[in-house]
């Protein structure tokens, strides 16, 4: 199985480690440049391009935990500065899209072990060339026995290993994605991801997930969720769907349509702990795509968080406190929900008012227009240790049942800040998260 993906542990560490060494290398020749009489600019924009570069096609080489990391980080590339952001562009739309595929004898091999030695009798028709990749299976367009069209994702043998491989020798190289990506915090985000590891490698588990979604999103006008066809452990059967890929949209698309493409996917990710007790826990671009009828299509459920009670009803009212200016309250509020620690006893009300008041920005007007520039500059004014701001984040904490939940609410919110789009976020939360309307 060695031909699908690179499974020993020090095959994958020596990938992963070029990736310091490269962008090393690379400032080494960026010296020597610049001794030329080439300007700093010109050198770094080109140093920041072949990086981008390089990045990227080994996580999406690598496919396992590695991609899946790339493709975590990709909602983080409107925060970065534009030097940076304008060569990640690229890379990371080729990453959401696609990777090397594993050979067809995998595949089958794959199919017959999930499905059974007949499996071909399921299909009416199987096309062996991959129709997309993702960061531990990859998708067959196929028609299903009775005649409908069905997207069949298979996951990559060794794909086990290879998260387990990756994420480890990751964490080793926090710094440098640190500083290839700002305003990403790398370790929770590694953290998370091999929380959820073992869950995303059993397809039964994304089956049902999808299931749920599914029924509660039924004849929805402004949704569709693909049906679960079939599943095993490792293979899983779905409706196929045809639309544009948000990332696509985000390129190319007119404002309008921009602007009720996002309205779209906020709206989902807000409703759907209260209409199914899930919340879709991957906001990629490549995980949604506008169909044909103007509905948005949602893909890939392999991480969902369980909110049976919906959205949490302290996470709505600490927004809204920020948003109205209320520090006092906010701060009493804070400390109740633990998200003040009585070891950080130092921070004043105004420290937490200065830290969250400008992230309510989104809530503060009936339409909010989401850009890169707002998002540079939140990302930039909390990371920077010579703020006052750093200081607080690292004085606040943020409770486990909450930790999810942000990174989503703030993956989304990446996502529309590439778009850069106006979405009416206010009474979205009014109708959607409880506490923030009282």
């Amino acid at each position: 199985m060695t031909d699908d993906i690179p499974r020993r542990s020090v095959q994958r560490t020596a990938k992963l480690a070029s990736l310091p060494l490269g962008v090393a290398g690379r400032v080494a020749a960026g010296w020597g440049k610049r001794l030329t009489g080439r300007s700093s600019e010109e050198v770094n924009a080109e140093l920041i391009a072949k990086t981008a570069e390089q990045l990227f096609a080994v996580l999406g080489q690598l496919k396992g935990g590695a991609m899946k990391f790339g493709q975590a980080l990709s909602v983080f590339e409107a925060a970065a500065p534009p030097i940076i952001a304008e060569p990640f562009r690229e890379a990371l739309v080729k990453l959401q899209a696609e990777a090397p595929p594993m050979p067809t004898t995998s595949v089958h091999r794959m199919l017959a072990e999930q499905l059974g030695a007949g499996w071909r009798d399921r299909f009416a028709e199987f096309n062996d060339t991959h129709a997309a990749a993702a960061s531990i299976g990859q998708v067959h367009r196929a028609v299903w026995h009775d005649g409908r069209p069905v997207a069949v994702k298979v996951q990559y043998p060794g794909a086990d290993h290879a998260l387990k491989a990756d994420l480890k020798t990751l964490k080793r190289f926090t710094r440098l994605f640190q500083m290839i990506v700002p305003g990403a915090e790398i370790r929770p985000l590694l953290d998370e991801l091999e929380d959820r590891m073992v869950e995303e490698l059993d397809y039964r588990s994304e089956a049902e997930y999808q299931r749920t979604f599914a029924k509660a999103f039924a004849d929805d006008p402004k949704y569709r969720i693909p049906k679960v066809v079939a599943s095993a452990p490792k293979v899983i059967i779905s409706e196929w769907l045809d639309g544009v890929r948000m990332s696509k949209i985000s390129a190319e698309a007119d404002q309008a349509t921009r602007d009720r493409t996002a309205e779209l996917l906020m709206e989902f990710q807000l409703s759907s702990p209260a209409r199914c007790g899930l919340l879709h826990a991957d906001p990629h671009p490549g995980n949604f795509m506008l169909l044909d009828d103007g509905r948005l299509g949602i893909l890939d459920f392999g991480a969902a968080a369980r909110l049976p009670d919906g959205n949490p009803k302290a996470a709505g009212r600490l927004v809204r406190l920020a948003a109205d200016g209320r520090s006092e309250e906010l701060m009493d509020f804070a400390r109740a929900e633990n998200f003040i620690t009585s070891d950080n006893s130092g921070l004043t009300a105004q420290d937490v008012m200065t830290y969250m008041g400008p992230l309510t920005d989104p809530v503060k007007e009936a339409r909010f227009h989401y850009t890169r520039k707002w998002l540079q500059f939140q990302a930039g004014r909390l990371t920077d240790f010579g703020r006052s701001e750093f200081d607080t984040g690292r004085g606040l904490n943020l409770p486990a049942q909450h930790m999810l939940l942000t990174r989503v609410w703030g993956g989304t919110a990446g996502i529309l800040c590439q778009m850069e789009v106006d979405v009416p976020t206010r009474s979205l939360f009014e109708k959607w998260v409880p506490g923030f309307a009282e």
